[in-house]
């Protein structure tokens, strides 16, 4: 019975290790800036945005053609009112309905829509530069996060090796002292060590955990997902040379290859369009129009055909004439009760049938300055946007000097952490065989451990800083990131 509980409680222990092995995700830096692209709600906006340019582009050119719209109404008219059969005044209700078909097309106005239709075609290839940039710019913010985790989690296990080490050393010294080869007190050094140590993985793993978190913001996944990363060999490059990085070489490729500046290049194309379309306003303009339509009146009569069924001849007042010198008398005698059927609605539609054309010439003479205040505005928007493109180049090549500036260093402090870490090492030997031999205490000792302690995490910073310094000169060249 015992031995069916242990097996149950083992087999329970590797199905909930197996599930969480399972659950948990791998991430490569690949697959994460894939993910932070198709995620990013500062890429998404970025592609909104692209997005209503497009449509400001197609709209554009949908203006090239006519615009054509039908129209109807119906009323119902009482009082004194009109009768549009016969457009006098009377005193009845009466219901009409019509309809009308007008078409408009632009024959010229200034080249308003050709540059129009350029410029939008502009915005929205600018558009898609800012949706390149913003993809860049999550690109390098989730590269660097990346690295991070990778810095921190590299400190975690140095923390856990001279923790291992200072456990080993303590239980060493221990055996010693209960031999009689080493006093009682020189275990508290090594115990105030563990202690020292013991607080450094805790801190190491609390900082691999924020780093977590913040790469987990920009990859916009929950906090609780449960991911690991690909941890890669990471080694610097062995033909790296931040020395041979000119700023003239790097900013050059980096006007080429950076969208925003190509963005602003663009840009400009389009405030000079500005100034043709407000230009556009002073111009005169022709249309061409034309137009369809009918109506019906409820009290339209069909006078063509009248109903004799109740009418009878009424003589009037005879009226006396002359007629080849002879007196007589003429009587007119005329219909009464005569009625007039309505007009059927069909008849109607199709009898009252009109049509019109024509040509509108519209010449602007003057409008409240509006046109010569559009056109300096144009030229303001023109010089503005001058402006901002040298801000951007220059700050451009004030990111690259310091970019090759951060790897120039980054690459002497990581040799001399180096060589801290050899010096460092080579005491920590000198100081362990001392010590075995009961030349050095364990003040001393441990004074050389911790050194040897701070050189390494030293160098591990100072690797993953030259690294990333080297990928934003990459960046700037226009090369991919990854860790290759």
């Amino acid at each position: 019975m015992l031995q069916r509980i242990t097996l149950f409680v083992i087999t329970t222990a590797f199905l909930a290790i197996s599930g969480n092995a399972l659950a948990q995700e791998s991430w490569s830096l690949e697959k994460s800036i894939l993910h932070a692209r198709q995620n990013s709600l500062t890429v998404k906006q970025a592609q909104y945005n692209a997005s209503l340019t497009e449509l400001n582009y197609k709209q554009g050119k949908y203006n090239r053609l006519p615009s054509v719209n039908a129209g109807g109404n119906a009323s119902y008219q009482f009082g004194r009112t009109i009768d549009p059969t016969t457009n006098t005044f009377n005193n009845e209700s009466i219901g009409s309905n019509s309809f009308s078909l007008d078409v408009g097309v632009t024959l010229y106005n200034g080249n308003f829509i050709n540059n129009s239709i350029k410029q939008s075609k502009i915005d929205f290839q600018a558009a898609q530069l800012d949706t390149e940039d913003a993809i860049n710019t999550i690109s390098l913010q989730v590269a660097n996060a990346y690295l991070n985790v990778l810095l921190s989690e590299e400190q975690l296990e140095n923390a856990e090796k001279r923790l291992e080490l200072s456990q080993f050393q303590l239980d060493q010294t221990d055996k010693l002292i209960r031999a009689g080869a080493r006093a009682a007190n020189e275990r508290l050094d090594f115990v105030a060590q563990t202690a020292r140590d013991e607080q450094a993985v805790i801190e190491a793993r609390n900082l691999v955990d924020i780093n977590y978190l913040s790469l987990k913001q920009l990859l916009q996944l929950d906090p609780n997902t449960d991911i690991r990363i690909v941890r890669p060999q990471v080694v610097i490059p062995a033909d790296a040379n931040p020395e041979s990085f000119t700023l003239n070489e790097v900013y050059t490729a980096a006007l080429g290859t950076q969208p925003n500046i190509r963005a602003n290049a663009l840009r400009a194309q389009s405030a000079l369009l500005d100034e043709s379309i407000a230009r556009a306003g002073a111009l005169p303009s022709l249309t061409l129009f034309g137009s369809v339509n009918t109506y019906f009146s409820s009290v339209s009569r069909d006078f063509g055909n009248p109903n004799l069924d109740n009418a009878q001849l009424v003589p009037g007042t005879p009226q006396p004439i002359r007629i080849n010198g002879i007196d007589a008398l003429l009587t007119e005698f005329s219909y009464e009760g005569v009625t007039f059927p309505n007009k059927s609605y069909g008849d109607q539609l199709n009898e009252n049938f009109g049509q019109s054309v024509g040509v509108s010439l519209r010449i602007p003479i003057y409008n409240n300055h509006r046109n010569s205040i559009a056109m300096e505005r144009a030229r303001l928007g023109v010089l503005n946007q001058e402006v901002f493109n040298r801000q951007a180049e220059q700050t451009l090549k004030t990111n690259i000097q310091q970019a090759i500036a951060n790897a120039r260093a980054a690459k002497q402090s990581h040799q001399a952490a180096e060589r801290s870490v050899e010096a460092a090492q080579a005491a920590y030997d000198n100081a362990q065989k001392r010590f075995d031999l009961g030349g050095l205490n364990s003040l001393e000792f441990t004074n050389a451990r911790v050194l040897l302690d701070q050189a390494q995490v030293t160098l591990i910073q100072a690797k993953y800083q030259y690294l990333f310094n080297l990928k934003v000169v990459d960046f700037y060249l226009g090369r991919p990131l990854n860790l290759n």
